[in-house]
């Protein structure tokens, strides 16, 4: 999500900059060049609107996923070692549609087809082994089961861990009490990637509302705390909200 409004942000800088060479480039045409440049920005500007705008939304869909699941994280990140042992990296609560698994993952007797709120649990397996388990969020069933080789992800996570005494389930259960948590994920970009730096989780509001936040545990301490860049962008969020509150009552 943010990854977009960065992009759409480059793009906008680009237009902008292109509208001022068109400006200058006018010659003896100048009225026309600007007219090109104004309306460039004012494209530019309702670009940047509509990819704030998406980002929102995304944030509140994802804020309203925790109603209808009734397995939290910790819960399916146990679940899917039962099925597959190993040690797990990372778990995401979303949408899937089960026809995009291989019909050799599913159970026969079952009708998988259409789209599920479904936790997808990465395992990091012996030697190279990355397994991907899918459980239903409502059941608790396990839904679909994928294994490849991934050397150098098998590797970073290996060298992430080193060192980690608080796993997922564990980090999991430490930051619910900030809210349910919709995703945890094992930071594997730490420091010369040989130091456990932690676990990056999203929690949102049990209740539905609009309360996505970024946390981070420490896999050595287990400490928990906000994410900085979240503490930031939360921040701006309210006063958005504030302003859109504002401008209703206008």
């Amino acid at each position: 999500m943010k990854r977009n409004i960065v992009i759409a942000t480059v793009a906008a800088a680009a237009l902008v900059g292109g509208g001022s060479a068109l400006a200058f480039a006018g010659g003896d045409d100048g009225g026309t060049g600007r007219s090109d440049a104004r309306s460039q920005h004012s494209d530019s500007q309702v670009t940047l609107q509509d990819d704030s705008a998406e980002a929102k939304d995304d944030r509140r869909d994802d804020a309203r996923r925790p109603a209808g699941a009734k397995l939290t994280a910790a819960e399916a990140v146990e679940a899917a070692l039962k099925h597959q042992s190993g040690t797990a990296v990372s778990a995401e609560l979303d949408d899937e549609d089960s026809d995009d698994r291989d019909s050799d993952d599913r159970d026969s007797d079952d009708d998988d087809s259409g789209e599920r709120l479904a936790w997808e649990v990465d395992i990091l397996g012996q030697g190279e082994a990355w397994h991907t388990v899918h459980l239903d969020a409502a059941t608790g069933k396990v839904i679909g089961k994928e294994t490849e080789d991934e050397r150098d992800d098998a590797r970073e996570a290996r060298a992430a861990l080193k060192g980690a005494t608080t796993d997922a389930a564990q980090a999991a259960r430490s930051a619910s009490e900030k809210g349910f948590v919709t995703s945890i994920d094992l930071d594997d970009d730490g420091r010369s990637g040989h130091v456990a730096e932690g676990w990056e989780i999203e929690t949102a509001a049990s209740d539905g509302r609009d309360g996505e936040r970024d946390w981070n545990v420490d896999a050595r301490s287990g400490k928990l705390t906000v994410d900085h860049d979240d503490r930031h962008d939360h921040d701006h969020d309210d006063r958005d909200d504030r302003g859109d509150r504002g401008d209703d009552n206008d």
